[in-house]
């Protein structure tokens, strides 16, 4: 392989995946690992060796071109070089820090960056975390002492994260139910805006978005006293890849603004060039009074922050020795080396105006492929680099082994994907945003082929 191509070629596999290496690596894993963490059957897991731009390459020497991103995290590409000295150069100067005791020069430019980035004109406050769901938990904890009330409206589809409080406002009984009874109940779920299954059976925008209707009947419900926030992705991930219109993102940071509701937009998904902006809540031209981000914020570090207007996160006490939330990571030097030098890659390369400029074709693509389905591909939606195939039975109901099959079948001939949505039937589109047009041609082929024998 070509070390001046690797990252731009299409998939070749050696040895059908997987292949003894990572069956041999599989059998150790089990041993150690618990075994709820990684999925085993005889089709997976593969096990990574090393990768660049939008390729992989497993332990067995197969070739994949990356439609996951690794959970649309690896927005500059893999192992940037950009990104990849910086975290070394820091790593040999100072590894680690003491964020919230001892800080370093790089905590305070990122913190610069950030608000500079984040959508609003005014002042603003950043708290650092290492996690998403960490961000998520920094947002609800402002939420809860900025407005003294503990409750927060949250959506079906949502994923925060794992943690308890990301866990309280993230949907599914899957994540939820082993842990229902030490679970806090500050959390309150309505309907999202899910226009192809639209709980009211209307159309957008016809429907001038009458959804909304359940948040507004959920404050009444609950009473003004009770709630103070409301948490939502304005570009759902996990939850099936599902935009929320524009107009009801409009509407609803009007309805925040009337009730004295703070808006909480997690992007930690969404962010970063991921929709062709550099955070999706600006296709509405909304301001959130809080926004989380992570993932693509470092392309690669476990680097998160949650982001606030200043008179919000004002209404944090002062520190006077001993902060009331912090971590031992906060504000690590070499995770804020790492996102600077992403932040500084995806604008001197104009990385968030490429999504934005292959949405066209990605989408022309994808709607070709739904045609030549026969009607497997119920709905093709998206943004940017973001995108969702929903699969369907002949009854129009989710059909998560046809999901299963192209994944399965694509990892088969070179191409990584994943799954999401509530019932695991969408064909998740997250690639790095390098990605080249022919790498998207061939793999979109492959995915077209997998569904056409299925």
């Amino acid at each position: 392989m070509s070390a001046r191509t690797f990252g731009t070629q299409p998939g070749k596999i050696k040895v059908k995946p997987p292949g003894p290496k990572s069956r041999r690596l599989t059998v150790e894993l089990r041993r150690y690992e618990s075994r709820n963490v990684t999925f085993v059957n005889k089709d997976f897991p593969i096990f990574f060796s090393r990768a660049a731009g939008a390729n992989v390459v497993d332990v067995d020497e197969n070739v994949y071109v990356d439609l996951t991103g690794f959970f649309g995290v690896a927005a500059t590409g893999h192992s940037n070089e950009r990104v990849a000295d910086a975290i070394g150069n820091q790593a040999h100067r100072l590894l680690h820090g003491m964020g919230d005791v001892y800080p370093t020069e790089s905590k305070v430019a990122l913190a610069r960056e950030l608000c500079k980035l984040t959508p609003g004109k005014g002042d603003k406050r950043v708290i650092f975390a290492s996690t998403g769901a960490e961000a998520v938990e920094s947002a609800l904890k402002t939420a809860a002492i900025a407005t003294g009330k503990p409750g927060v409206l949250c959506f079906t589809g949502a994923y925060h994260g794992l943690t308890y409080g990301a866990l309280s406002v993230t949907d599914r009984d899957l994540f939820r139910a082993p842990f229902s009874n030490q679970l806090g109940h500050f959390s309150h779920r309505v309907d999202f805006p899910y226009c192809y299954r639209c709980p009211l059976g209307l159309r957008y925008p016809s429907c001038k978005v009458a959804c909304l209707d359940f948040v507004r009947s959920a404050l009444e419900r609950l009473g003004p006293s009770e709630i103070g926030a409301v948490i939502v992705e304005p570009m759902q991930g996990r939850g099936g890849e599902i935009p929320a219109p524009d107009q009801w993102l409009q509407e609803l940071r009007t309805f925040c603004d009337e009730q004295g509701l703070l808006l909480i937009c997690d992007e930690i998904f969404s962010g970063f060039g991921r929709t062709g902006r550099w955070f999706a809540c600006e296709h509405a031209g909304i301001v959130p009074d809080i926004i989380c981000v992570g993932k693509g914020l470092s392309s690669g570090f476990p680097i998160s922050a949650c982001i606030g207007k200043a008179e919000i996160m004002d209404r944090w006490p002062a520190s006077e020795g001993e902060a009331i939330h912090t971590s031992t990571f906060l504000g690590h030097p070499t995770g804020c080396m790492a996102a600077l030098a992403s932040i500084a890659e995806m604008q001197e390369h104009r990385l968030v105006a490429r999504a934005a400029k292959l949405e066209g074709s990605v989408r022309e693509m994808l709607v070709k492929l739904q045609k030549e389905s026969k009607g497997k591909i119920g709905d093709v939606r998206g943004l940017g680099l973001m995108w969702g195939l929903e699969c369907i039975k002949r009854d129009g109901s989710p059909d998560k082994d046809l999901a299963l099959h192209v994944l399965r079948a694509a990892m088969q001939r070179g191409v990584l994907i994943l799954t999401s949505g509530p019932q695991g039937n969408v064909l998740s589109i997250t690639p790095p945003l390098v990605i080249t047009t022919d790498q998207l041609a061939f793999a979109i082929d492959i995915l077209a082929n997998a569904i056409k024998k299925a």
